[in-house]
């Protein structure tokens, strides 16, 4: 039986490759993948303004071949992870 993390995990890995491929590699993200993988999955799209997504994807295309791979996409959701946990210790104080 898998554990809660365990469920996370590969709910993590999931989601990326259930977006992943649409358009060109099957292993990364386009522009495009990536916009629908926030709007569908995080509900963050709502709160980006006018090239929100452009300025995510110079941010998280690392090495610039405008395309997300799964280290980057796994650095996002790091970011993401610590954003909450520093939102939930505020609240805690």
């Amino acid at each position: 039986m898998e554990t809660p993390l365990e469920k996370a995990l590969a709910t993590l890995v999931f989601t990326f490759h259930k977006y992943s491929g649409k358009e060109g590699d099957k292993f990364t993200l386009s522009k495009r993948e990536l916009k629908e993988l926030v709007k569908k999955e995080l509900a963050l799209e709502e709160k980006m303004k006018d090239g929100g997504i452009d300025r995510l994807m110079g941010t998280l295309d690392k090495n610039h071949d405008q395309e997300i791979d799964f280290k980057e996409y796994t650095a996002f959701l790091s970011a993401l992870c610590m954003t909450y946990n520093d939102f939930f210790k505020q609240d805690a104080k």
